[in-house]
């Protein structure tokens, strides 16, 4: 096995490369364009929400993001000066803490969801049939580490 990945392999990250990037732009643009956070915003106020009341450990937010998230800390800084979420003592480790999403927060993910759908539909819903979704979705399951 050589070191060197097939010319085919190649292209196949560049695309993937591109179309993340593409993607990942008009999304941002449309939640932008409509006065909306950013992604990153919605990313957290989906797993707050989804982690129910309690809420959850920032390293665990941040193993559940969709996207990377280096700079985590500050971002919910933001999001908790905004009001969206809040900071909690952590009953199990006096020294951490929680995050979990506010009523404001659920609203505001609500808003977003709308503007966010609309452009997952026209980044790839719009652009492969059915049957090719599901072949892409399976075929981006193989590259990573855990199924989804």
């Amino acid at each position: 096995m050589s070191d060197k990945p097939a010319e085919a392999a190649i292209r196949t990250w560049a695309r993937l490369m591109k179309a993340q990037s593409q993607a990942l732009g008009s999304v941002e643009g449309a939640l932008k364009a409509a006065g909306l956070p950013p992604l990153a915003w919605y990313d957290v106020l989906l797993e707050t929400e989804r982690a129910g009341k309690d809420g959850l450990r920032p390293f665990e937010l941040e193993r559940a993001m969709l996207l990377a998230q280096y700079n985590l800390s500050r971002l919910v800084d933001r999001m908790a000066a905004a009001g969206y979420v809040e900071r909690r003592p952590c009953a199990d480790d006096g020294r951490g803490h929680l995050i979990a999403i506010t009523e404001a927060g659920r609203a505001m993910r609500r808003r977003m969801w709308p503007v966010y759908a609309r452009a997952i539909e026209a980044a790839v819903g719009r652009r492969l049939s059915a049957k090719q979704a599901v072949t892409l979705g399976e075929l981006l399951g193989h590259l990573l580490d855990e199924p989804s």
